[in-house]
């Protein structure tokens, strides 16, 4: 699978001439996320490039299988992104700059991988990069991860740009703006009274020893909620993690299902969950949340709706601009060329 929007390699700036008439040069963005299968029969190579490529238990596959197939059996995942990178590609191109930007995406653990990607950036001639992971807050296990995908790419590569890896991006003041007024749209949409209903963040869970290792990740995460807690002045409101691994050690907490069972406890009966460290449609938003959380908050009498997720809108567009354009709220790590 091509790793560039659309079907064909565009071709090098040097060989369309589109650095005559006063173009100096060809910049790159690289947009990544975390990959997601496009058909069933890819879930079993999937999960077993999560896992380094040890083979996953029959159960495993099965489980994973069926979640995907409770959501339509893909996820737009995929499309999403390519679907930003275009709109991304379109708003840089209108700075009126004398350069051309093109973007691209990669993900982590499909198709179209960073690896392959990297190499169409090499190919196409880009002179400076930008590596920006679809993830806002930083951890060395998730988005370490990806600039070690990156690292590793440009070392087997003839030649590489400069890159700027962006490690954080959790405090650009826009995207905080873009999830409070989310986060306010939805409860001006509650069936309920607002100050009824309680507001809860959620973020992927990771293993709990990365708080030992002094990662930044909870302390960006808890930044960033009460950030986007305030703009949107919300008082009552709580954080959670969400889609941690069943890996026999413990996994950083407390766990939505165990936060949406405590706010039922306390006779509360409407929930908003705001996935703050996710920014688009995936598996674990289409059913994770919409559907095995939905269904323990029913359970429990309590009704659980979310915010709408940033995908591809206009304003997401305008964060991911705003990031790779001035950095804003974004910090950023070099990868030499």
């Amino acid at each position: 699978m091509r790793s560039r929007i659309g079907a064909q390699r565009r071709p090098r700036a040097s060989e369309c001439g589109e650095r005559s008439e006063g173009v100096s040069g060809l910049k790159g963005v690289l947009l990544m996320a975390y990959g997601t299968p496009e058909h069933l029969s890819d879930v079993e190579p999937y999960y077993r490039d999560i896992l380094g490529g040890r083979e996953p238990s029959p159960e495993a596959v099965a489980t994973l299988t069926e979640r995907y197939r409770a959501v339509g059996g893909r996820t737009p995942l995929l499309e999403t992104t390519r679907s930003v990178a275009g709109l991304l590609e379109q708003r840089l191109n209108r700075g009126g700059e004398d350069v051309i930007w093109r973007v691209y995406v990669g993900m982590k653990h499909w198709h179209p991988y960073i690896a392959e990607t990297v190499e169409s950036i090499v190919a196409d001639g880009v002179d400076e990069l930008v590596a920006l992971p679809l993830a806002p807050h930083y951890s060395r296990m998730s988005t370490g991860g990806y600039r070690d995908a990156v690292a590793r790419s440009m070392a087997q590569a003839s030649s590489s740009p400069p890159t700027r890896f962006i490690e954080s991006w959790h405090a650009n003041p826009q995207f905080t703006a873009l999830i409070a007024q989310r986060v306010r749209d939805a409860l001006a949409q509650a069936d309920a009274d607002q100050s009824d209903v309680e507001v809860l963040f959620t973020a992927h869970s990771l293993p709990a020893r990365i708080v030992d290792e002094d990662d930044p990740y909870p302390e960006e995460l808890a930044e960033s909620a009460a950030a986007v807690a305030q703009a949107a002045g919300i008082a009552s409101w709580r954080f959670a993690y969400q889609s941690a691994a069943k890996t026999g050690t413990p996994w950083l907490g407390p766990d939505i299902l165990e936060s949406i069972a405590e706010i039922a406890r306390e006779g509360r009966k409407n929930v908003l969950v705001v996935p703050s460290g996710f920014v688009c449609d995936h598996l674990e938003i289409l059913f994770d949340v919409d559907i095995t959380a939905k269904r323990a908050a029913e359970d429990l009498g309590v009704r659980l709706s979310r915010i709408e997720m940033p995908n591809d809108s206009p304003d997401f567009v305008e964060v991911l601009f705003d990031i790779v354009a001035t950095g804003a709220g974004a910090r950023v790590a070099g990868l030499s060329g």
